[in-house]
């Protein structure tokens, strides 16, 4: 009993193991938050082809990734940057956004938002 129970342990010990080197991480934004976390909210925005959002800023941090398509993405004073599939992004509270525009004519952009509250602050606030 005690060798069937050892072997027992011993597959068990292989299958977790085997099943660990199944699992990959790719690191895809690391950020520091100068922000007290209470709550948050996860939203799925969808912008049609050649659609572009107003500028704007966000009264929370928002994190982000791209689920499909291509953003045109520029914070004030960055670079101007294009978001493929995978890509995550940072957008950091009361910053002017001048560019979340789908860079694409043709299909649509769809991507996740995580806004991260302290409070209940609203999502986004566009400049007029």
């Amino acid at each position: 009993m005690k060798t069937l129970i050892t072997a027992i342990l011993i597959l068990n010990s292989v299958v977790i193991s085997a099943q660990q080197k199944n699992i990959s991480r790719k690191e895809l934004l690391k950020t520091a938050l100068d922000q007290n976390v209470k709550s948050t909210e996860v939203q799925e925005i969808t912008m049609a082809a050649g659609q572009s959002a107003p500028e704007h800023l966000h009264p929370c941090p928002v994190l982000g990734i791209i689920n499909s398509g291509e953003a045109v993405f520029q914070i004030e004073g960055k670079e101007k940057v294009v978001l493929h599939k995978g890509d995550a992004f940072y957008e950091p509270k009361n910053v002017k956004i001048l560019h979340f525009d789908n860079a694409s004519a043709e299909k649509p952009l769809v991507f996740t938002a995580i806004y991260l509250k302290e409070g209940n602050e609203e999502n986004i606030k566009f400049i007029k």
